[in-house]
């Protein structure tokens, strides 16, 4: 708890940036939410078939028109980006967990139990992640859960290498030697004064891989071993758009930028806080201001 309270400034600064892809990724997010605000306004059933309403266009009783189904897209659309990003957070959860347990335990214990946990790691690297998911979510079966299993099993390689090099840096520093001359155990020391002092980085590394998640999510479902019919993704309204691209591409296009724009969001809003939180960018930034006022002053 006291480690999460800790991560409430670090957000604090990210939202205090004026810069302008912070600016940009809220305009990005904006159409996710209006399509979820929409949605839940309109209050239609996706999984209703209307037979009637077939391939139906832009309408006041379907905003973003009906499916081959007669289902009403809007509501798919909210429900799969629902979806997406609900298995996004469940996969860098669970793979942010593991793998953070895993790069201590191997920072800390060293020896053979950082050779064999970082071989390990070197081998799932060794494969193309999407391949590697495609191959393992195929051997599970489809299915949401079996989905989040695979992801999992190809997400948590970046927390554990990253957390691995961030506690070997702090390892030997003066205030963890100081807690284990105190005669505190390993995992009050990890959690009470390493993983807060390396929690920014790893919130750095969860934002893009919450967009690799995504990503990967909709890739998985367009290939038909992800998410399961009758059930709306992103990845899977592509698919059976796809089908119907010359009488209804926009069956395509809804899903598509939707996608792009959840993505693009996540991947700026990843690259603000990453820059927010660079120490060098921050003395880079105090170098010219200073050159600057010398200059003003000179002058």
């Amino acid at each position: 708890m006291k480690a999460a309270l800790r991560l409430l400034p670090v957000l604090g600064l990210l939202f205090k940036s004026s810069s302008p892809a912070v600016r940009l990724s809220f305009v990005c997010l904006g159409i996710p939410v209006l399509v979820l605000l929409a949605a839940l306004l309109h209050g239609a059933d996706g999984h209703a078939v209307d037979l009637d309403a077939v391939l139906a266009g832009i309408s006041s009783a379907h905003p973003l028109g009906c499916d081959a189904l007669g289902r009403d897209v809007l509501a798919r659309l909210a429900e799969g980006l629902q979806l997406s990003l609900g298995i996004g957070a469940i996969v860098i959860s669970i793979g942010a967990v593991l793998g953070i347990s895993i790069g201590l335990a191997a920072a800390w214990f060293g020896g053979y139990v950082d050779s064999l946990l970082m071989r390990l790691a070197d081998i799932v690297l060794s494969f193309p992640g999407i391949l590697l998911a495609i191959a393992l979510a195929a051997m599970l079966g489809p299915g949401v859960d079996k989905l989040v299993m695979a992801l999992v099993a190809v997400g948590w390689v970046g927390f554990a290498r990253l957390s691995r090099a961030q506690v070997l840096s702090l390892k030997n520093t003066p205030f963890v030697d100081a807690a284990v001359a105190s005669g505190s155990g390993v995992f009050y020391i990890g959690m009470r004064h390493l993983l807060p002092n390396i929690a920014a980085p790893l919130l750095v590394e969860a934002s893009f891989g919450l967009a690799a998640v995504i990503i990967g999510e909709a890739g998985l479902s367009f290939l038909g071993v992800g998410v399961q019919p009758p059930d709306a993704s992103l990845g899977t309204m592509i698919r059976e758009g796809t089908r119907l691209m010359l009488v209804s591409p926009l069956l395509v296009v809804w899903p598509g930028v939707v996608l792009f724009l959840l993505v693009m969001a996540v991947n700026l809003l990843g690259d603000a806080l990453r820059d927010r939180l660079d120490v060098r960018s921050d003395v880079r930034g105090d170098v010219r201001r200073g050159v600057r006022s010398q200059g003003r002053s000179q002058a």
